[in-house]
């Protein structure tokens, strides 16, 4: 069993309540980690505003890549440690360990760019001998709240750019799976990271904690991923302090009258069930021209069912558990709504427990539940269209815009695709979710407030421009 105290300027403090961590497939404990109280947040969080970071640029860079290469070694120890608190299988555990390999290079390498400018100032009759310089400073205080699900690679997507731009960071990651941000955490500092640079928390009253990580006055920014309810409660009472809010999302994939129909299923079991579909970027509504869609439903039915899931830690198994039998039961509940008023299963619709079966639906409406609302698991619901001004229409038909894909080869549809979207990504004869580690990344809508993730944007974010001019007599 797996054991931290709360890190705190540089030291793990063993102090208060305990949260007990149960893996979702064997119900078993697999680790704990302590809780603090408000006051001592608190303390915690001024103490972290009141901490200076003068990282070179090489320090930070070295750091970055350190880190790096010692979660390289550790591959599957921390692939076991991710399954062990989520259920999750392990060839998608160990993906997600490869993936925040990626983050903290792209990190250390952007930590290296000089991102300043210069303004010659005497282009008009109003300009005088001088140029204008610019450099990014560190905001400071930087609040971050990560959810369940990609439990490390959330975690590092906010912390390595904080470490590139010499920010401070006090994090909290969901209760349901902390393991991962407290290993990380640790190894940071055994590579080098300065203490209070991160400091990472959870509470035993999680509604009073989280506030006051949105709250309280040291704070210059929140960082907040997780679901659309929250984060508006979030924007709500974060008053003046700078905002990121990565939220929910409906991804919906189009299949055209021209599809490829085995590129479109291989674009669907991509964007569909990795990481048992607890992905904000999931295709959550497959929209399939009518002509096509017999077809389409039949091959991707064959695709489902071979699928292997159960045991997350049998390293054959495609998919395991989703975070827990509530959220299960849950996704069940709406699959059989659905059934009730006119889908058609065609796959799946299994659960024991945590583990619920890889689900495909024919015939779905965008007014059923299980696409009205995220339905955060693997379900494949089929949606029928007849024109493309129908699909577009159901793709908006949403409060969520977060991203969205098109599979087809007629350039004037797809096009047409990418501008009437209401999206922050479209993807072409690929998953909605497909982006790299570097690239921007946000929502529209319920699903954030437009500002962008991914380690150029998200560094960006976390520092602000600082503008200075010099005497400059020379043209």
């Amino acid at each position: 069993m797996i054991e931290f105290g709360s890190i705190i300027n540089g030291k793990q403090v063993k102090t208060g309540e305990w949260i007990d961590i149960y893996n979702p497939y064997t119900k078993k404990q697999v680790g704990r980690v302590a809780s603090i109280d408000t006051k001592t947040l608190d303390k915690v969080l001024t103490d972290t505003k009141n901490t200076k970071i003068n990282l070179t640029r090489y320090e930070r860079y070295d750091i970055l890549n350190k880190i790096a290469s010692a979660l390289e070694e550790r591959v599957d120890e921390v692939s076991k440690m991710i399954t062990d608190e989520t259920g999750l299988c392990l060839k998608d555990t160990r993906y997600e360990a490869s993936r925040v390999s990626d983050v903290l290079r792209f990190s250390a390498m952007k930590a290296l760019d000089d991102d300043s400018q210069v303004f010659p100032c005497d282009v008009s009759k109003n300009g005088k001998p001088r140029r204008i310089y610019t450099t990014r400073v560190p905001l400071g205080l930087i609040s971050c709240i990560t959810p369940f699900n990609h439990p490390m690679n959330q975690v590092v997507h906010k912390i390595a750019p904080a470490i590139a731009t010499n920010n401070t960071v006090v994090l909290k990651p969901s209760e349901k799976t902390p393991l991962s941000a407290y290993y990380f955490a640790q190894l940071a500092l055994d590579c080098g990271l300065p203490p209070n640079m991160l400091n990472v928390i959870n509470g035993a009253d999680v509604q009073a904690t989280a506030e006051m990580m949105t709250i309280h006055p040291e704070i210059t920014m929140v960082s907040f991923t997780g679901g659309s309810k929250v984060g508006k409660i979030i924007a709500s009472k974060a008053g003046y302090k700078k905002l990121v809010l990565e939220l929910g999302g409906s991804s919906a994939l189009l299949v055209l009258e021209d599809a490829d129909i085995d590129e479109a299923v291989e674009v669907t079991m991509s964007g569909t069930f990795k990481n048992s579909a607890q992905r904000c970027t999931a295709i959550r509504r497959i929209l399939v021209h009518e002509s096509i869609a017999d077809d389409y439903a039949a091959k991707l039915t064959t695709r489902v069912e071979a699928l292997k899931y159960g045991d997350p830690y049998d390293a054959e198994n495609d998919m395991g558990t989703v975070i827990t039998e509530e959220s299960a039961k849950e996704m069940q509940l709406r699959v059989q709504d659905a059934i009730d008023n006119g889908a058609v299963l065609l796959a799946g619709h299994k659960r024991d427990g945590a583990l619920y079966a890889p689900t495909v639906l024919d015939h779905v409406h965008n007014a059923h539940e299980v696409v009205a609302k995220e339905t955060f698991g693997p379900v494949a619901p089929i949606i029928r269209f007849k024109t493309l001004d129908e699909a577009i229409d159901i793709a908006n038909d949403t409060p969520y815009g977060l991203s969205g894909g098109v599979v087809s080869n007629h350039w004037p549809s797809i096009q047409r695709v990418i501008t009437e979207l209401d999206t922050g990504t479209v993807n072409v004869n690929e998953a909605p979710s497909y982006r790299l580690e570097w690239t921007p990344f946000g929502g529209v809508k319920d699903s954030g407030l437009g500002y962008k993730e991914g380690v150029i944007e998200t560094m960006k974010g976390y520092t602000y421009v600082k503008t200075y001019s010099l005497p400059w007599d020379i043209a």
